[in-house]
């Protein structure tokens, strides 16, 4: 199973069982991308977070046997990837199966599929893919607009930055700011906040319907705004600890766009 139903991770499962001839769970532990490892529903149910293996494609392998908590974990393994170039694939700790019915994010994997097809068929109909993905997982238009300016730094394993939008058609004369550490965190809306994580922040290509990451983001790229409900376990008062905004540094309180 993967690890976080987002970029790289949601395919690898697929791959290995591919190759082991092994059913892939349709499960992940975050219901989106995180860029930490004490994000995930296995930390908000205080599993154990050890074993952890690394390997590169140096044939380094590094196994961290203990560590005192899902924090030294993420900094740990955060360190070995960073040591070894900042390409690593990571096997997390095992999970019982009982483990993953009880704590994971369920029917993630068939998510991700479905909304892929939502927006393959949204273009063959030659509808707006945009609204398509809105109306089908019952989320919320944020904005819509063009990529006006994009500052992004590496920094300790992670990709920071913000980017400003200006906006068009309905949100013209509005400035939209994003903030993100790997995934999208916090949006301002001529600077009030407007969404936070752990509501998932999805930026996509206006026309195609594409999903455009923090590391793709381009000047002149015009894209919508969208946010989608998050699993109900990232909401709880110790989901809010793991993955609110303040866990990403922000000293604000969570107000879902769904509330």
């Amino acid at each position: 199973m993967s690890l976080e139903i987002g970029g790289g991770n949601a395919i690898q499962p697929f791959m290995a069982a591919a190759l082991l001839d092994r059913p892939v769970v349709d499960a992940d532990c975050m219901g989106r991308a995180f860029p930490e490892a004490q994000m995930t529903s296995f930390a908000i149910h205080d599993l154990p977070m050890y074993p952890l293996t690394l390997v590169d494609v140096r044939e380094n392998a590094v196994v961290v046997a203990r560590a005192a908590s899902w924090k030294w974990m993420e900094r740990l393994s955060r360190t070995a990837c960073v040591a070894v170039g900042s390409i690593a694939a990571t096997c997390k700790a095992p999970r019982t199966g009982k483990e993953v019915k009880e704590c994971a994010i369920l029917g993630s994997t068939s998510k991700a599929i479905r909304i892929g097809r939502t927006v393959q068929a949204a273009r063959r109909a030659h509808r707006d893919p945009i609204d398509a993905v809105v109306d089908a997982e019952h989320g919320r238009l944020i904005f819509r607009g063009k990529l006006a300016d994009v500052a992004r730094r590496a920094t300790e394993g992670f990709l920071r930055g913000r980017a400003t939008l200006d906006g068009l058609g309905d949100f013209r004369g509005r400035v939209f700011e994003l903030a993100f550490q790997n995934e999208f965190a916090v949006g301002w809306l001529d600077g009030v906040p407007r969404v936070t994580t752990p509501d998932l922040i999805c930026v996509m290509d206006t026309v195609s319907g594409d999903a455009i990451g923090t590391e793709t983001l381009r000047y002149g790229q015009r894209v919508s705004v969208v946010a989608l409900p998050a699993p109900p376990v990232l909401l709880t008062p110790k989901g809010l600890e793991h993955v609110g905004p303040r866990a990403f540094g922000y000293d604000l309180d969570f107000v879902s766009v769904f509330a």
